[in-house]
């Protein structure tokens, strides 16, 4: 059965860092194209980057851009998030989802087959 199963979200101050983990079982990562999405209250999912099946192609959102840094660790069958100088706009919950259809990952939620059960970040003071 195919899981994903994210970590490391939490509360942190404005200009802080988080760095968040998805984990898979019952599938290697290596195989799809894995994305990070949130989604903040009374706001539509926002893709804020993803990464290629090969971990060639990295992509990241304008509002993310140089803040955020997407990566791959297939010995550990793991994809993480580190996000930096995190401000409030960056309160939501972020979820890891795979895609076996768009090998080189997608900016479309709706374009990723398989999701974690997400993690809250808070960003305040």
């Amino acid at each position: 059965q195919v899981q994903l199963v994210e970590s490391g979200g939490g509360l942190v101050q404005p200009g802080g860092s988080l760095r968040l983990s998805c984990a898979a079982s019952g599938f290697p990562l290596d195989y799809y194209a894995i994305g990070w999405i949130r989604q903040a209250p009374g706001k539509e999912r926002e893709v804020v980057s993803y990464i290629s099946y090969t971990g060639g192609t990295t992509k990241y959102a304008d509002s993310v851009k140089g803040r955020f840094t997407i990566s791959r660790d297939s010995a550990k069958n793991t994809v993480y998030l580190q996000m930096n100088s995190l401000g409030p706009e960056d309160t939501a919950i972020y979820y890891c989802a795979a895609s076996e259809r768009y090998y080189s990952g997608s900016f479309y939620p709706y374009e990723y087959d398989y999701w974690g059960q997400g993690t809250q970040v808070t960003v305040s003071s």
